[in-house]
């Protein structure tokens, strides 16, 4: 896996656990001032959303790459 593709691994993992951890923890305000989306979170702690998720895609990818550079998964011996 080269810098490159490793990059693109790792983004398009952050990016699908950002969107599996942005739920976690929502309350949606009780009495939302007018004109405020009632459904919109009171407080979104979207730092600590982001630190998990880089922490959990980090640990994703360290998998991935380790199963790669072991040759357990390896696409480029595929019969044509």
């Amino acid at each position: 896996m080269t810098w490159f593709s490793g990059t693109l691994v790792f983004l398009v993992i952050w990016w699908l656990v950002l969107f599996m951890v942005l739920p976690w923890g929502n309350r949606a305000v009780e009495d939302p001032e007018p004109g405020h989306a009632t459904s919109a979170p009171e407080k979104p702690r979207i730092v600590l959303k982001f630190a998990i998720t880089t922490g959990i895609a980090l640990v994703i990818f360290v998998i991935i790459y380790v199963v790669s550079a072991a040759g357990f998964i390896n696409f480029r011996g595929i019969p044509n």
